[in-house]
């Protein structure tokens, strides 16, 4: 059934426009008819979401000149010109001047009902693409953002902003290429310390044997090697952030040291007995659960208890697959810009492919694909599923995952439009109350939420 708001149908014959009329609603369309070109032009407005059906041969404004109008309102609002003395020339000058279509009377329903069709999902695509830009533009303030509609990341901006300006140290858990560094420093940069350094450091990509060293610093003499004086990370963010990431892989002797830091605000260069005080706040990130990891010795359990004040969960992109179309082109729209090539936006059907993938690797894995598709689409004719699995990667999502997904998302977007309303979420989706009900419980979706 279609989702337009409505296709228009004017003409000046009212035996047509009633059949027409009684033809789409048949399909599932809503229409609404007029006698004159006038009266619908009143009724349009920029980013109307339906299909026009238009008489050309009418008294007062004709159809052509209703067109040139309708397109001044919005360009891309689909124009179906109709007539019953059309001519190849008429018809090639209506499509350059902007009609989707042309059909000479008399035409088929079956004719009528396929032209309406395409230039509905063309609208639609059309509308959404450019809600998607409307997005980007909401998102390209200077500095890093946390991108996504989804009621995961609203909540997870809503708590990065709470806990920014304090000066608490924080924990983020999240998977691999989920996004934690980005949170980090959107954090610092929406906190007092943004005018200062911001510091990362990867503890599971530093040897063991030099990382007391980077986070501490050390004097001249302080082991073999050690020839002049060096600042370590926790001096070098002082004022600032310091984002130790995949603190789990830190060793366990290093723990003790960073749980001094972190009660005492302090540390001592190594070879030094002077201390140095530090104006720091430290932000943690881990792929592991922590609790469980002291549990069984892996990690020290008085840090844990340290770092864990507070703690943001960073969902993963499965959680969150209607966030997918936003971040690709935003991704896709950096790539552009830093390699002056502009690529095609992606039609339905590769949307539905981004979304149909369980992206073990994230937003690191959706970034890459981006950038892919700017610089090496064009070899490959922007084919999107030649980019996706010319590379290892795994199986997309069963049907079933698909369809509980895209249903999820049906049921969460209602939710949203209608403000939390059960009575009319369950009239607009056609649902019996128990069974929205049934659903709602299934998906972990909450009124609430959306009121």
């Amino acid at each position: 059934m279609s989702q337009a708001s409505g296709v228009f149908v004017i003409d000046d014959e009212k035996h047509l426009r009633i059949t027409v009329a009684q033809t789409l609603s048949l399909a599932g369309y809503t229409p609404k008819s007029f006698d004159n070109a006038e009266h619908a032009l009143q009724q349009l407005a920029p980013d109307w979401d339906g299909v026009i059906i238009s008489d050309i041969r009418m008294p007062g404004m004709d159809g052509l000149e209703f067109m040139r109008e309708a397109l001044r309102i919005d360009r891309d609002i689909p124009v179906i010109l109709i007539s019953g003395h059309g001519d190849i020339s008429m018809a090639v000058n209506a499509i350059r001047e902007g009609a989707y279509d042309f059909l000479e009377k008399p035409f088929s329903n079956e004719l009528l009902l396929d032209v309406v069709k395409r230039a509905e999902e063309k609208r639609h695509l059309t509308l959404e693409n450019r809600q998607l830009k409307q997005d980007l533009e909401v998102h390209s303030a200077p500095g890093p953002r946390i991108i996504g509609k989804t009621r995961v990341m609203q909540q997870l901006l809503k708590m990065a902003r709470q806990v920014s300006p304090l000066q608490t140290d924080v924990l983020l858990f999240g998977e691999t290429g989920a996004g934690k560094d980005q949170v980090a420093r959107f954090m610092h940069e929406h906190s007092p310390r943004q005018g200062k350094n911001y510091v990362a450091i990867n503890c599971g990509a530093v040897p063991e044997s030099i990382i007391e060293s980077e986070l501490f610093g050390h004097e001249p003499g302080a082991f073999t090697g050690a020839q002049k004086r060096r600042i370590g990370k926790f001096e070098h963010a002082n004022g600032g952030t310091l984002f130790l990431d995949e603190i789990e892989s830190m060793p366990l002797s290093l723990q003790v040291k960073l749980l001094r830091v972190l009660q005492e605000r302090y540390i001592e260069r190594l070879g030094s007995n002077e201390l140095i005080p530090l104006d720091i706040r430290i932000i943690a990130a881990t792929k592991v659960d922590l609790k469980q990891a002291a549990e069984e010795g892996n990690f020290r359990e008085d840090l844990y208890y340290r770092l864990n004040v507070v703690t943001l969960d960073i969902p993963p992109l499965r959680e969150r697959m209607e966030d997918i179309p936003l971040l690709f082109q935003h991704f896709a729209l950096i790539a552009s810009n830093q390699v002056k090539r502009e690529a095609p936006p992606l039609n339905g059907g590769y949307i539905s492919m981004l979304m149909s993938h369980n992206w073990p690797g994230n937003v690191r894995e959706l970034r890459n694909l981006a950038e892919r598709y700017v610089l090496l689409g064009e070899t490959c004719d922007y084919n999107l599923e030649q980019l996706m699995f010319g590379e290892e990667s795994t199986a997309p999502l069963t049907l079933p995952q698909q369809v509980e997904m895209f249903e999820r998302s049906l049921i969460e977007q209602e939710l949203a439009r209608q403000k939390g309303s059960i009575k009319l979420t369950m009239e607009a989706l056609g649902l019996p109350r128990k069974t929205l009900y049934d659903k709602l419980k299934k998906y972990g979706l909450r009124r609430d939420d959306f009121t």
